[in-house]
């Protein structure tokens, strides 16, 4: 039995390493060449800083450190995707951006009972693509209450400054 048109949805998969993510790409404002953000004092170390896109002040986030993978120098490929979270615009970098794809939902499996706590909260779940397993983000979860206000204080603090 196949999915209906309807049912598909469209990701956006993206690498941080070797390890593949994806987000639903109504999640996805835009995807934009890398470049070094604004460095901004006194915020959590998994924040690079911030970018101005359109006229607003967006902060970026270094998924690599979020996801407390290895630190790596972002690669000449990497991008930035501007996520939109809550009506709110927050970048995030990865190493690059592989393609946009149709996702047929039956075929998304639960996160594994390795990924618990914090993890299992921004995780929709796995979905295999060949040989690799791709890693289906909750883009509306990737960030807590408490870490929305760390987020728009720094954007705040600039705009009225800047």
């Amino acid at each position: 039995m196949t999915a209906s048109a309807s049912a598909l949805s469209q990701i956006v998969t993206f690498r941080l390493g070797d390890d593949l993510f994806a987000a639903d790409i109504f999640s996805v404002e835009r995807v934009l060449r890398y470049t070094p953000p604004t460095p901004v004092p006194n915020v959590p170390e998994w924040i690079e800083g911030v970018i101005d896109y359109q006229h607003r002040v967006v902060p970026v986030i270094n998924l690599r450190k979020r996801f407390e993978l290895p630190d790596a120098p972002t690669p000449a490929d990497g991008r930035v995707l501007v996520l939109a979270v809550d009506g709110e615009w927050v970048a995030v970098t990865v190493d690059g951006v592989l393609d946009v794809s149709l996702l047929d939902p039956s075929r998304l499996a639960p996160p594994p009972a390795l990924f618990r706590g914090l993890a299992a909260g921004y995780l929709r779940g796995v979905v295999r693509r060949g040989e690799r397993l791709v890693v289906l983000l909750d883009v509306a979860r990737l960030f807590s209450t408490d870490e929305r206000i760390v987020l728009e204080q720094p954007a705040d603090g600039l705009v009225r400054h800047g």
